[in-house]
C-alpha cells in the first residue's frame, strides 16, 4: 500500500515539514495516554496541533493482526485505515484519516495513521453521565441519532464490531445532533444479516443501562423505521443481553 495524504490536509503538512512517514515518525511529542503492548509490539497516541488543525499521530511498531488475508499479521493501522476509507466511499459518518503509511525494517513493521482529531464532539459515553439531569428535548434526539447512526451503518452492509458509547461520538447541529464512529478496526460485512445486526446493536443497550425501555424504543424505532418490527427486535435484543448476562 502507497503512502496516503488526505488532499485537505497535504498544504498543511507540507507546510510544517511534515508530509512524510520519516518526519512524522521522527517527531517528538508526548503521548496521551500509556503505550498499548498487548500484541507483543506497541502503539501510541500523541495529539499533534498544525496552524488551527488538530490531529491524532497514531506510530505503532510490530503491533500486528492476523486474518485469513494476512497469516503472517499486518498493523492494526492498516487494517484500520482501511476500514476509514471503506466508510467514507459508503457514507458512513466516522472518523478521517490525514496520513497513512507503512514501513518493513529487519524484524520490524512499522505503520502511521494520522486522523483529524473530533474537537467539539463528545462521545456518547460523556452524554451518559449525565443523562438524568438532561432536557428530555435532548435525550430524544440523541437517541434518535444513534439510531440512524446504525441504520447508516447497517444499511451500508457493514457491522462495526464494538459500536460501544466510548466509539460513538456526536456534536449539537441544529435541532438534533450529528453522530459518526471512531474505533474501526474490528468493522467487518454483514454476514448473516439479522444476526449480525443484533449483535452489533446489543452491547450498546446493555452499555447504556441509563436508558429506560422507552427510551431504547425510540432507538429502535428510528433505527427500523415506522414500518420495522419493533417487538420482535426488542425481544430479540433482550434475549441476547439475558444470554450475555449469564455468561
Amino acid at each position: 500500500m502507497s503512502d496516503f495524504i488526505a488532499a485537505e490536509d497535504r498544504a498543511a503538512l507540507e507546510r510544517e515539514g511534515l508530509a512524510s512517514f520519516e518526519a512524522l515518525w521522527a517527531l517528538q511529542l508526548e503521548a496521551v495516554d500509556e503505550p498499548n503492548t498487548e500484541r507483543g509490539g506497541w502503539s501510541s497516541v500523541y495529539r499533534l496541533e498544525l496552524g488551527g488543525a488538530a490531529f491524532y499521530l497514531k506510530r505503532q511498531s510490530n503491533h500486528l493482526t492476523r486474518s485469513l488475508l494476512h497469516p503472517f499479521g499486518e498493523p492494526t493501522f492498516a487494517r484500520e485505515f482501511r476500514n476509514i476509507q471503506a466508510y467514507r466511499r459508503l457514507g458512513i459518518p466516522a472518523l478521517q484519516a490525514a496520513f497513512f503509511a507503512e514501513r518493513r525494517f529487519p524484524g520490524e513493521r512499522r505503520a502511521i495513521l494520522l486522523t483529524r482529531a473530533l474537537d467539539g464532539w463528545h462521545d456518547l459515553e460523556h452524554w451518559l453521565q449525565g443523562w438524568s439531569s438532561a432536557p428530555s428535548a435532548t435525550r430524544q434526539t440523541i437517541l434518535r441519532a444513534c439510531g440512524e447512526l446504525a441504520r447508516q451503518l447497517h444499511g451500508a452492509g457493514q457491522m462495526h464490531g464494538c459500536f460501544y458509547p466510548k466509539h460513538i461520538f456526536l456534536k449539537a447541529d441544529g435541532a438534533g445532533f450529528a453522530a459518526q464512529l471512531i474505533d474501526l478496526e474490528k468493522t467487518r460485512p454483514l454476514l448473516f444479516g439479522q444476526r449480525d445486526r443484533i449483535k452489533d446493536l446489543e452491547p450498546l443497550l446493555r452499555r447504556a443501562s441509563v436508558w429506560t425501555e422507552a427510551e431504547v424504543r425510540e432507538l429502535l424505532l428510528s433505527y427500523l423505521g415506522a414500518a420495522g418490527d419493533l417487538e420482535g427486535w426488542w425481544q430479540q435484543l433482550g434475549a441476547r443481553r439475558r444470554h450475555k448476562e449469564a455468561h
